[in-house]
């Protein structure tokens, strides 16, 4: 263990590599300059410091107080070394967390009893912190695994969900993809754009709830069939809800959500404005614009400009307006996303 000794005496620090030689591993280092050692102290952490008080340009306390400010240095123990006659520099050393003193001249006896104590301190303060640091990595990769675990649950409902909505994989991926950018440009942090990345493929996994004859019709529904259409973003939050993983709460909230509307003329419970939960409020935004660009068996795809010109005249009415600012803030990651997700089909 490094033991920094920090004297302008040589013949001092000459005695104390001596004594401290005799402590099994212990590996003393002199200096005789307080502002160089303090240097060395910036790219390199001793595991106790032994330091004489008198001293010119810098002395015990001053370095002292230097040393204590630097960045992970608050618990390397140190001694001072002083005369008996300095019971004052004692106290005010103690108040600058001093852990020890010696008294000068140094008996040898005291200075390795002291010694070997803060180092057996030393050594278990280390071993502690190397401890909570293996804890801290565990925590970190169990969390990751569970995460991992209700991103392919997500995934496989998700996919469950195709196989009876004519909305294909893709459409799922721009989503998603669009949706974490408009996240980012609100300044949502990357927690939160992760998570509603990974949620956003739900929102509509309440079609699994109705029946193929209103969710497969290739025309326009009518009244009835589309009362029937508006009850599967509850149908989806009753899938999802009362989830203790908080992905699966948030694609709850998304697919209760995401077909309100910012006048409160959408469904199922007819909120409006910021009432609306902001993940729905982003995901309608997205939702639609991709819906409009994608060809449907019901219609075929609509051209950029025209879907960006119904998604601005909605600002305000069908979209929370700054979602709509949000989405149109970066426009080449837009047309990124589009063209990199494109579907199978697609010319």
């Amino acid at each position: 263990m490094n033991i920094l000794l920090i004297d302008d005496d040589q013949a001092n620090l000459a005695l104390l590599t001596h004594l401290l030689r005799a402590i099994p591993g212990a590996v003393p280092i002199e200096s005789s300059a307080p502002c160089e050692a303090l240097e060395w102290c910036r790219e390199n952490e001793p595991d106790l410091i032994l330091i004489d008080y008198m001293m010119p340009k810098m002395d015990g306390l001053q370095f002292l107080e230097a040393f204590r400010a630097l960045p992970d240095r608050a618990s390397v123990p140190v001694i001072m070394i002083t005369a008996d006659t300095q019971s004052d520099v004692r106290h005010r050393a103690l108040q600058m967390s001093a852990n020890d003193f010696l008294t000068k001249p140094v008996d040898k006896t005291e200075l390795r009893a002291r010694v070997t104590n803060l180092l057996a301190l030393r050594k278990a303060q280390k071993q502690l912190a190397s401890r909570a640091a293996w804890l801290a990595e565990e925590v970190r990769k169990a969390t990751r695994e569970i995460v991992a675990r209700e991103r392919e649950a997500i995934h496989r409902l998700s996919r469950a969900a195709e196989y009876r909505d004519p909305e294909t994989g893709a459409h799922l991926l721009r989503l998603s993809h669009y949706a974490a950018l408009l996240a980012a440009n609100l300044g949502l942090d990357h927690v939160q754009q992760e998570l509603i990345r990974d949620a956003a493929p739900m929102h509509d996994i309440g079609k699994v709830g109705i029946p193929d004859a209103i969710l497969l019709k290739p025309g326009k529904l009518d009244a009835d069939e589309m009362e029937i259409m508006r009850k599967h973003p509850q149908i989806g939050a009753d899938i999802l809800k009362n989830s203790t993983c908080t992905l699966m709460q948030i694609a709850a909230t998304i697919s209760l959500s995401h077909h309100e509307k910012y006048d409160g003329s959408g469904y199922p419970q007819g909120l409006s404005g910021e009432d609306i939960p902001l993940y729905g409020r982003i995901i309608a935004v997205a939702d639609v614009f991709d819906a409009l660009t994608s060809a449907r068996p019901y219609k075929p795809a609509w051209e950029i400009d025209k879907a960006v010109a119904l998604i601005r005249d909605g600002s305000g009415t069908h979209f929370d307006p700054k979602c709509v600012d949000a989405f149109f803030k970066d426009w080449a990651a837009v047309m990124h996303i589009y063209s990199q997700y494109r579907d199978e089909n697609a010319a």
